[in-house]
């Protein structure tokens, strides 16, 4: 039995030469096409451009992002929360193109500093925004049962980038 005849050796070396190309063809589009997105984790100071209606005294605010990829979970907290502060991200979005969607519920007692009815506590908040440079995001708040939406800007804390450099060593 002679198991190197020209038909099977040409069969193999035929097999192999696809394989080889068309691993060569799905590296070449994975390089060109499959980009990681940007990086948004952290904790964001959120500035508001105006003040929510109904609201004397606006608390200051952090919106903590977790990421996963394109997945997004977050938080919106009180800025003088602490940084080992564990709350559950009420809010979850997609982030592509470096612009993201974030829904969910936020307690109204961090939005504003009054009382808040029980009924009224949990608000519906739906974020827009986009990612303007590296720890730098803008975008539009809006919140359920007021008619306009807020815009802002948000910085990634000091603290925060300091700790994601010791990390990534």
């Amino acid at each position: 039995m002679n198991h190197f005849n020209s038909k099977s050796l040409a069969f193999y070396g035929a097999a192999i030469g696809l394989v080889l190309l068309l691993f060569k063809v799905v590296t070449a589009y994975g390089e060109q096409n499959l980009k990681a997105p940007p990086v948004v984790n952290g904790r964001y100071r959120l500035t508001l451009a105006e003040n929510l209606p109904n609201c004397e005294q606006p608390s200051p605010l952090l919106l903590n992002i977790q990421q996963s990829g394109i997945y997004l979970n977050a938080s919106l907290l009180p800025a003088n929360a602490n940084a080992n502060t564990e709350k559950q991200h009420s809010l979850t979005g997609l982030f592509q193109n470096q612009q993201s969607s974030l829904s969910g519920k936020v307690d109204g007692n961090i939005l504003c500093n009054t009382p808040v009815a029980q009924s009224d506590r949990n608000k519906l908040v739906t974020i827009q925004m986009k990612l303007v440079d590296q720890g730098k995001i803008t975008g539009q708040l809006t919140v359920n049962g007021i008619s306009q939406s807020l815009g802002f800007t948000a910085m990634l804390q000091k603290d925060q980038e300091k700790s994601q450099k010791s990390n990534s060593h």
